[in-house]
């Protein structure tokens, strides 16, 4: 018994010291590559959400909230050309848009970044619906794999198809203690859920194709658009039920003229002012001023 137990101090003797190392915080040397690696390793907790960013502006709950999402950031740069990075690129036009609407007063903002910051497209509008956001704006740079011969902003709204494919897919993922639009889901069915958050959805189709004209007649003049500015699609980003939405493409990274407009302090200020115009009209007609 002797014997068995000293062959089995044999074999449990290294893990006990490695594990003494590991919970006193030490390294475990290794000679053949001449570095030390640490064993220990922090993890977030599973579930957590991802933190709210500040609001600018007034201190009012009761003025217009506008969330801002700079597009890309962290290790996903987005397009890149000649020096140009999108995630760059669209962080300067969301912060120019930002201190003007923070200039200006009246209007609360917050931005979905504020650095270079990676977030997955969920988080992204998630957090314009736990701000409670009255609009949400995502800017993004174009790139296209036709040379430097297309130019100009686009706008997105997200398309009909993939509205109701959203609207159906959030109705069934949802708890009975959420809510659409100030519409409390709870103690509904599932049937009766989907259809609340059809509805909800295609109104917030229409107010989202409202902004979108607004963009292209405040920036008439100011702003370079694409010859075919207006557009939908399946974007993900798009695809929150009570927020109003638009996908701004400010330009192709790939033309040098769209991203040395982008770039330029002048082409901030440009979009900066033009977009503020967009954002004010909107929340004015909505308010029914």
């Amino acid at each position: 018994m002797a014997l068995r137990s000293q062959i089995w101090l044999i074999f449990l003797a290294p893990i006990v010291v490695i594990g003494a190392l590991y919970a006193f915080g030490l390294t475990v040397p290794v000679p053949q590559l001449g570095r030390d690696y640490v064993l220990r390793m922090i993890l977030p907790d599973a579930g957590r959400p991802v933190d709210l960013p500040k609001v600018y502006g007034p201190d009012d709950k009761s003025r217009p909230l506008l969330v801002i999402d700079p597009g890309h950031g962290g290790k996903d740069p987005g397009a890149s050309n000649a020096g140009y990075s999108e995630k760059d690129l669209v962080l300067g036009l969301a912060q120019a848009l930002r201190d003007q609407l923070v200039k200006e007063g009246g209007i609360r903002v917050a931005l979905t970044r504020d650095d270079d910051k990676f977030l997955v497209l969920q988080e992204r509008f998630e957090i314009a619906r736990r701000l409670d956001a009255d609009l949400f704006l995502s800017i993004h740079a174009d790139s296209t794999t036709e040379g430097n011969q297309a130019a100009g902003a686009s706008i997105y709204t997200l398309s009909n198809e993939a509205s109701s494919e959203a609207a159906a897919r959030f109705a069934a993922r949802e708890n009975s203690a959420d809510a659409v639009n100030g519409v409390a889901l709870e103690d509904q069915s599932a049937d009766v859920n989907a259809i609340l958050v059809e509805l909800s959805q295609r109104r917030v189709q229409q107010d989202s194709a409202q902004f979108a004209g607004l963009i292209m007649r405040e920036g008439a003049g100011a702003l370079n658009f694409h010859p075919q500015p207006r557009r939908s699609a399946g974007l993900a980003v798009l695809r929150a039920p009570d927020v109003p939405s638009i996908l701004y493409e400010s330009g192709y990274i790939n033309n040098p003229e769209d991203a040395a407009r982008i770039a330029s302090p002048e082409g901030r200020k440009n979009f900066a002012e033009a977009m503020a115009r967009a954002v004010r009209v909107y929340f004015a007609r909505q308010a029914g001023t």
